[in-house]
């Protein structure tokens, strides 16, 4: 699949990454308007090929008095506005098969949670809306069993599927990435290395997932290097104080300077 097949995605010949970010949930118009407008203005400034990232509703949660969001269709009107604001293309994660037919009607791309990948029915859903689906590798799964989730997209006659390596479980309370599962999953797919999800510490005693936001440098840098097509980086103004996953996002001030860096990387790749 290529990334510019996607409506309103802005076309580039630098041969660069293309990049998925945002905030983990939409908290609301003026937060969501403020990291895109900062997103935008830095992926025009480097080429990098842009899609806001925002979770319209969060299902999975650590607890019940956890945020789920301030209303579905709220939330996805919000990203409409985005789309249309900025120019860009949009992605939100799909919990059931309801959820895609709503969720088509606003974003470009449907997410398939990583819990949530090996659910025939959803794929289906969300492959039938003509979408482009984004399959999470589940933290249990290896690269090569990835090809089925893929595939049952592609039997929907669905070509535009990309899968994203979110890290693999490593005992109970971390991930761990193994980037020699992106080449694998290269051979079937476009492939993404959802950076700051790798780096989370889920099942804290406290109830709340944790992170360890200082290694996305780290592992962002080792996977532009691995050859990966895409990056995913959620960030937030205000990591401490966000409503989902504040423990492993990236500080909105450190946007700018790690995708220097990573651009880069990858300008020195393509030369070999």
């Amino acid at each position: 699949m290529d990334i510019t097949t996607i409506p309103q995605i802005k076309h580039t010949h630098s041969g660069n990454f293309f990049l998925l970010s945002g905030p983990c949930a939409i908290e609301g118009e003026d937060m969501a308007m403020r990291i895109a407008e900062k997103l935008v203005t830095v992926t025009d400034k480097l080429q990098i090929p842009y899609v806001f990232k925002g979770s319209f509703k969060k299902a999975n949660r650590s607890r019940i008095d956890s945020f789920t969001g301030i209303g579905d269709e709220k939330a996805l009107k919000i990203l409409e506005k985005v789309a249309k604001n900025f120019g860009v293309p949009t992605v939100t994660d799909i919990h059931t098969n309801e959820d895609a037919a709503m969720a088509a009607e606003y974003v470009d791309v449907l997410q398939i949670p990583a819990f949530l990948v090996r659910q025939t029915d959803l794929v289906v859903a969300a492959a039938k809306t003509g979408k482009t689906v984004n399959l999470k590798k589940g933290q249990f799964m290896s690269p090569e069993s990835m090809q089925h989730a893929v595939q049952k997209v592609l039997d929907c006659e669905n070509e535009n599927v990309m899968v994203t390596d979110r890290g693999t479980m490593f005992g109970y309370q971390d991930m761990i990435v193994d980037y020699r599962g992106i080449p694998t999953m290269q051979q079937f797919a476009t492939t993404v290395l959802d950076v700051t999800h790798s780096l989370q510490q889920p099942n804290q005693t406290i109830g709340v997932t944790g992170g360890r936001p200082d290694m996305i440098e780290t592992v962002a840098k080792a996977g532009i290097a691995v050859g990966v097509d895409g990056i995913f980086i959620e960030t937030h103004f205000d990591p401490a104080n966000a409503k989902s996953d504040g423990a492993n996002m990236l500080h909105l001030d450190y946007f700018e300077p790690l995708m220097e860096k990573l651009v880069a990387i990858r300008k020195t790749v393509n030369n070999f």
